[in-house]
């Protein structure tokens, strides 16, 4: 299975925070499945972080590296499927991940909800 995580899941993660549900976790740590954040999650994280809305490590990629965790480039065609998405969701970087889940097939990992108007697979976080 491909897991594409939220920010929020990926710094739980990163954290290893007890409020992750166990069910992610488990699959995060399965070694049969890939693990993956988004160039646009790292990118949120940043900004995030620099306007203080949020305690991020230093280091973000590198701690996924270390953590097994591959990056996704976003691609034109990412930027142009997230546009042409229904509104469902206001946050251009999750849009980003649905349109990213759908290119690679992958099931987003995330506690937020409008995820599932989408139609991508969700598993809660």
């Amino acid at each position: 299975m491909i897991l594409l995580l939220d920010a929020h899941t990926l710094l739980w993660w990163l954290a290893d925070e007890p409020t992750l549900d166990r069910a992610a976790f488990g699959a995060i740590e399965d070694p049969t499945n890939d693990v993956l954040i988004s160039a646009a999650t790292v990118w949120e994280i940043a900004i995030k972080r620099a306007l203080g809305k949020l305690e991020a490590p230093d280091g973000l990629v590198e701690a996924a590296d270390r953590a097994g965790i591959d990056i996704v480039p976003v691609t034109g065609a990412d930027a142009e499927t997230a546009c042409a998405l229904p509104a469902h969701h206001r946050d251009p970087f999750d849009r980003m991940l649905v349109a990213q889940a759908s290119r690679i097939g992958a099931v987003l990992v995330s506690r937020d909800q409008a995820f599932g108007d989408y139609g991508v697979p969700v598993l809660l976080a």
